[in-house]
């Protein structure tokens, strides 16, 4: 009795979308707080001159300051859709494991394609 597990356990609990999704809408809620604090420390530093914004975007300009922002869109997007499927969901539907499947595969994938979306359109592409 001493050995065995009280609650399931990583080695022992077979993950699921839904689980991925749940889990992945608390840390990219956690994300997007932070993102929202330094986008308010990123905009309170523009009012403080010219020379604040030459430099916030210069950084924007490197790989990182890229990788951050493109992290941050995919971020919101997630969460966005996530919350989406949790009003739905709240609502009394889609909750047949079929369908928490692929909606949870829909935020996924929708997440990654907003994305691309975004990004091609802040660029001018689209």
């Amino acid at each position: 009795m001493a050995n065995k597990p009280l609650s399931p356990h990583i080695q022992i609990y077979k993950w699921h979308i839904s689980s991925l999704v749940s889990i992945s809408h608390r840390i990219t809620g956690i994300i997007n707080i932070l993102a929202i604090t330094l986008i308010c420390f990123w905009i309170a530093l523009i009012l403080l001159g010219e020379s604040n914004y030459e430099l916030i975007n210069f950084f924007l300009q490197t790989f990182i300051g890229k990788f951050i922002l493109i992290g941050i869109t995919w971020s919101f997007s997630f969460q966005m859709l996530s919350e989406i499927r949790h009003l739905i969901m709240d609502m009394g539907y889609g909750f047949e494991l079929q369908t928490t499947k692929i909606t949870g595969l829909l935020v996924i994938f929708g997440s990654i394609i907003l994305t691309i979306l975004i990004y091609l359109f802040g660029r001018g592409i689209i």
